[in-house]
Order: C-alpha cells, then structure tokens, then sequence
C-alpha cells in the first residue's frame, strides 16, 4: 500500500545564488514529519499503518492543514485527536487552514465566505448538511457558525487552538508554510510560519537550520539547500507524503494514489 522514495540530492531547477552551508539533517530523534492531508482519511490511515511499520519509535508531526478540500476532514481531526492520546509526544502543527476555520468560528460574517472559497465548504459538509456557497449572507454564516459549534465534538476548537507553529529537533525545524531566511526561527512571524515568506526557498538560511514544510504542493518531495517539502497534494492525487530523518539518513514515504 506504500512506495519508498528517495531524496534528490539537489532540484534541477536553476540554481540559488547563494549556498548553504549547514551540515545536513540532524535531529536529536528519529523525527517524522506528515505532509498536508487535506480530510483524506484513507491516505492519513495509510500512512498511520505505514508508520507503524517503519518508524514506531520515531516521533512523529504533522505540518499542518488537515482540514478542508477533502471530503473527510471531521474524521480526519478525530483520528488525529486519537493518534494524540496514544502518543503523546505527537505533534500537530498549526496550518493556515485551521487557521481560516478558527476565524470563522470567532469572526464568521468577516472570514467566513474567504474559508468556503478555500475548502472550508468541505469541511462544513463533513460535519452536516449546511446551505451554504462561496458566497454567503452574513445571517447565513452567523447561522452556520452557530450550527457548527453545536456539532463540534467537545475540545476541538479548544484543541485547534492550542497547536503550535513551529517544532524544532537538532538542526531541524518543521514549520507549516515556512520562515524568513533572515530570522532566528524563533523570531519568525506567525504570517511566515502559517502562509510563507517570499524569500524562504530562495535565500539559503546562514544558521545551518533545515526546514521541513508543507503548504506548496510539489509534484515530488524535495531536500535542497536546507530546505525540505513534502505538500504533494494527497487531497487531489491521493499521495501523502512523509519524511523519516534520523542522524544519519533522510528517507521519504509516500501513500499510493
């Protein structure tokens, strides 16, 4: 149910202008990072049984973004929770997806109709039927808001806002969306961490710090100039991807689509 696959060493692309000089990937534990799952629960479930299999020691995290554009995004969040209480020292990153549903949750006739046009249609179906489109009244959101927390399970939203921006093992740091190369990664804005920095991929960090991100989808998984990506996209190709890093070796895991 599963294909290996290997790190390029470096991407094809043109390459950056400046080089970074950071030893490679070391984290103070086997680490896994999950890619962006996006309410695909068979992919997730996939991957899960995977782990298990290859990495049950490792600590695992997850980059964010499990809800919206598929269609399951409701169990999604409740495998998650379970993962969590089985262990605990499982982390969940904080994407700008969780983001958007938490606004519409607070703020919905001013967030809400920005979150429809960006998953959260499928989010709110994945809860219950909800008349609503891309473009709503603000009644009509206020509406469903209230609607929504109503079948909500108990600490969910409570638990959504508790995830965290950043993780940071050895020389590894997994964020959502990524961070200002200029920044210590503990400085980084909330905006760079959960949607991205226009010069992050681009502009090599000089603190030898590799940064492990969702958030863009590519077409395969990338490790190139301290920077590794693994968003391929499982909502739409059934691929979730996953990295293992240890002291020693780097390795990505794929769902089949």
């Amino acid at each position: 149910m599963f294909k290996r696959l290997f790190p390029r060493r470096r991407s094809v692309d043109a390459p950056p202008v400046h080089r970074f000089d950071g030893l490679p990937p070391r984290p103070e534990e086997s680490l896994v990072v999950v890619g962006d799952i996006h309410g695909q629960l068979k992919c997730l479930d996939a991957m899960i049984d995977m782990l298990m299999e290859k990495a049950p020691s490792a600590r695992w995290v997850f980059v964010g973004d499990f809800v919206d554009r598929g269609e399951q995004s409701a169990e999604v969040l409740e495998r998650l929770r379970g993962l969590e209480a089985a262990r605990p020292n499982t982390v969940f990153i904080m994407g700008n997806h969780e983001e958007m549903m938490l606004s519409f949750l607070q703020d919905p006739e001013s967030t809400g109709n920005r979150w429809m046009r960006h998953g959260g249609l499928q989010t709110m179906a994945s809860y219950g039927a909800f008349r609503l489109s891309e473009h709503n009244a603000p009644e009509a959101l206020r509406q469903a808001r209230d609607q929504l927390l109503e079948l909500l399970p108990e600490g969910l939203e409570a638990w959504l806002n508790e995830r965290p921006g950043l993780f940071q093992s050895g020389n590894v740091a997994v964020v959502h969306a990524g961070a200002d190369p200029a920044k210590p990664i503990t400085d980084q804005k909330t905006q760079s961490l959960r949607w991205g920095h226009v010069r992050f991929g681009q502009v090599p960090r000089q603190d030898g710090l590799w940064v492990v991100h969702g958030h863009t989808i590519v077409d395969m998984p990338k490790e190139s100039n301290g920077v590794i990506s693994i968003d391929t996209g499982a909502y739409a190709t059934g691929r979730l991807t996953a990295v293992h890093i240890t002291e020693s070796t780097t390795e990505f895991l794929q769902t089949r689509g």
